[in-house]
């Protein structure tokens, strides 16, 4: 805490008198805002969120390495707890935060936009914890200024949200946020985070409060967990997983130079295993930034609810200031941008299944906006792109399950760190069987069964010089954990049928999904989450399709991890897996970009046969060389069928031959029935 307020020590000066004034004005408003304005359900709102603004305050004030010793555990648990409460369970449905709410005590239109303005202001925490006044100082003048034109002239729209938008076309302040956010994420210097995983003792839980995030009993679980957990385990799994992000500039045939900072993302309660982590990685030479740290979220409603507020202000000068903002703030830190080499993410899974409620009162895009707001991603891809290069950065991902998974999540943990951990070149050599008789084909021929209605034909590149070139992947351990799956860029032009799960999380749970396919794109979409069809449709374009109309199939797999299908099934855990773990676990189905996108002219070679992949390119991504913003979509969402649900994948030669890979959910090709061993264990 000490730090970060030497940090933004010179950044706070120039606004610190202004911050004092404004405290005292919101402290006004808290006395005013009970009788003053005409409407009391708009007096309630400012009460409330005037308070909020307090509170942090008084954070940002307090939080200091005293605050966290001279507190026992339970009391920063409950003040956690506090900060967050009106977001848990069924408070949130008497909270400002919940649209449905705000509309309901301040009207429609108006309760939109207030209810968005509370949640930039409950953003606020993270601002407190990292002693960023200014941004308090920014949210509280807004606060100040709405009050100030409601009590004037009552509850109009348009003046509210002008001053609630404005501050997303302030120049100065879009490039001075963007240079923060890189250099708290990039620059080595930047310790709140790493002071506490490296400086702390993790056996003291009280640590766990020092991040700007909501503590539940799956952090503090995990956490204890771990520091009982055996020291050699945890430094195997270090060193695996450094050995795989190194391996995986190899696979990809990637010269990072003299990049050497790896920026680790990952979940609160891991901190045992991340410091392991950050020692393996300087025994390799590296240094380690803890670039982002996660958590239980205490609502995913409350996250959905609000996934489009960013309709209120997108449109055309605001995407062309954004763009140029963003190139600025990434310009002024390009020193720390040049030295990372990637990320290594620790992904946590086990939380339940999220089925969304559809609010009406929720804000969406309209359709201009969602054609905007797909131009302005990719062109901050290209930004991005430009700083930090996909051929000279790798990365690697890992999961691991917490303890929200249920009774059994010891057991799962230590499966899971056993399928983390397979043997490369055993799988590799199975793999390499079943890409020599893929390439004899002309399209994989792939049908479901047991209610699975999928029907597909995926159409596969033509192989010109077999002996030295091959379409599939043979992917083992490396930017990916666990290992297991072999992976092609398919042709477009004649790819179609049904792609049908009945059951599937993809960040949210989707039933009975389905995609048709017409010449390599998804050109129809639906699922039964709802009661009408058009808002299965919507869901299905909102989050699946992410507003895109229509997404080409980028990627299509063959899973071969059996263990960790197994694991899945023992435990009844398919559900709340990560795609990570389930694409390893029967055949997936890519939408959006290939896996080779941004660097698709790089050569790759497999490392067992020295065969180039050459399918890294297919009718949508080759546009490039016309024109990038018709090349890339921004979206890559694995699909998976699981085994059971399997009827055949089959290769079709150009001879009209079938050749079996997997029937009736097992391996029955030649030299993979040892990939079945688990399945009939």
């Amino acid at each position: 805490m000490t730090y970060t307020k030497k940090f933004y020590e010179e950044e706070n000066s120039k606004i610190l008198e202004g911050y004092e004034k404004g405290i005292e004005r919101v402290k006004e408003i808290c006395l005013e805002s009970e009788k003053c304005l005409e409407s009391k359900e708009v007096n309630n709102f400012f009460s409330h969120v005037g308070k909020f603004i307090l509170k942090l305050a008084d954070m940002e004030r307090n939080l200091d390495e005293e605050y966290f010793i001279s507190k026992s555990f339970d009391e920063l648990k409950n003040e956690n707890y506090d900060l967050y409460k009106e977001l848990i369970g069924e408070n949130y449905n008497l909270s400002y935060a919940n649209p449905k709410y705000a509309v309901e005590m301040l009207g429609e239109g108006v309760g939109q936009l207030l209810s968005s303005f509370y949640v930039r202001i409950r953003n606020g925490i993270s601002s407190a914890f990292k002693n960023r006044i200014f941004s308090l100082e920014e949210n509280n003048q807004i606060f100040i200024d709405v009050f100030n034109s409601i009590k004037a002239n009552g509850v109009d729209y348009n003046l509210v949200k002008n001053i609630i938008t404005k501050p997303f076309l302030d120049r100065e302040a879009l490039i001075r946020d963007r240079r923060y956010f890189n250099e708290e994420g990039l620059n080595p210097k930047f310790t709140l985070y790493t002071d506490t995983v490296l400086s702390v003792d993790l056996k003291d839980l009280r640590y766990l409060f020092r991040f700007d995030k909501y503590i539940s009993e799956n952090e503090i679980r995990m956490a204890e967990f771990l520091i009982k957990y055996p020291m050699d385990k945890i430094e195997i799994l270090s060193k695996s997983v450094v050995e795989a992000f190194l391996r995986g500039f190899i696979v990809e045939n990637k010269d990072r130079g003299n990049r050497n900072v790896v920026r680790l993302i990952y979940s609160v309660g891991q901190e045992v295993i991340i410091k392991q982590l950050v020692s393996q990685f300087k025994g390799q030479g590296f240094e380690c930034v803890l670039q982002e740290v996660d958590s239980t979220s205490p609502n995913k409603q409350y996250h959905y609810d609000h996934r489009f507020d960013n309709s209120l202000y997108l449109d055309e000068v605001y995407t062309k200031l954004k763009e140029e903002t963003y190139d600025i703030g990434f310009k002024l830190t390009e020193q720390y941008i040049n030295m990372s080499c990637g990320p290594m993410i620790f992904e946590s899974f086990g939380e339940k299944a999220f089925s969304p409620e559809n609010k009406k009162e929720s804000l969406k895009l309209s359709e201009k906006q969602e054609e905007l707001k797909r131009t302005h991603e990719n062109n901050l891809d290209q930004i991005y792109e430009k700083y930090e290069p996909n051929d000279k950065t790798s990365f690697c991902i890992v999961a691991l399950p917490n303890p929200e998974i249920g009774e059994d999540f010891e057991n799962i943990f230590e499966d899971t760190l056993k399928i983390n951990m397979m043997d490369n070149k055993h799988h590799e050599d199975i793999q390499q069987k079943i890409i020599d008789i893929l390439d004899k084909g002309e399209y994989v021929h792939v049908v479901g069964k047991n209610g699975n209605q999928t029907d597909i034909k995926v159409k596969l590149p033509e192989i010109k010089n077999p002996q030295s070139e091959t379409n599939f992947v043979n992917c083992v351990a490396d930017v990916n954990i666990p290992l297991g799956e072999v992976f092609t860029t398919p042709q477009l032009k004649g790819t179609n049928g049904l792609l049908h799960l009945q059951d599937v999380f993809l960040g949210l749970k989707y039933k009975n999904l389905k995609l048709t396919f017409k010449d390599g794109y998804v050109v129809d979409y639906t699922c039964s989450n709802f009661n009408n069809e058009k808002d299965n449709r919507e869901y299905v374009k909102e989050n699946l399709m992410e507003c895109h109309k229509e997404l080409p199939l980028g990627e299509f797999a063959i899973g071969t991890n059996t263990e960790a299908y197994v694991m899945a099934q023992k435990y009844g855990i398919i559900e709340v897996l990560p795609i990570l773990i389930i694409e390893k676990m029967g055949p997936h189905f890519a939408i959006g970009d290939t896996c080779f996108s941004w660097v698709e002219d790089l050569p790759v070679y497999n490392m067992l046969d020295k065969k180039e992949i050459v399918a890294r390119d297919n009718e949508k991504s080759i546009l490039r060389k016309e024109d990038i913003n018709k090349a890339y979509t921004g979206v890559h969402t694995d699909i998976t069928i699981p085994y059971e649900e399997i009827g055949f994948i089959a290769v079709i030669t150009k001879d009209g031959n079938k050749i079996d890979i997997i029937r009736d959910g097992r391996f029955v090709l030649e030299g993979t029935s040892e990939l079945n061993k688990p399945l009939d264990r």
